[in-house]
């Protein structure tokens, strides 16, 4: 598994458990403590990810963010590309952003 592969994983697990420890990540991705640490503070950068030392300490990841997991279905979003070619101007933009984000 490639860094960025962890660390998406990573990710995708403090945001289903909201929190987690160094060492048990570690053990879980098969890596080190030090491995798990730098991929944290790489991953802090972007994302609201906070750290702390001390018996309750570990990673976790903010209340309020959570990751957007949801895309449409090829059928939905084939029907989405459909409705664009009746859309002009600035819904075309933003119906493209949407797809861009969301559809496979």
């Amino acid at each position: 598994m490639s860094p960025i592969e962890r660390r998406q994983q990573l990710l995708e697990v403090l945001n289903l458990r909201r929190q987690d420890t160094y060492d048990n990540l570690a053990s879980e991705f098969d890596v080190s403590r030090r491995t798990i640490c730098r991929d944290i503070a790489v991953l802090m950068c972007s994302y609201p990810i906070e750290t702390a030392r001390g018996y309750a300490g570990g990673v976790k990841i903010a209340e309020w963010f959570h990751l957007n997991t949801k895309t449409f279905t090829p059928k939905q979003a084939a029907l989405l590309r459909k409705l664009r070619e009746q859309l002009a101007g600035d819904d075309i933009d933003t119906l493209n952003g949407i797809l861009r984000e969301f559809a496979p």
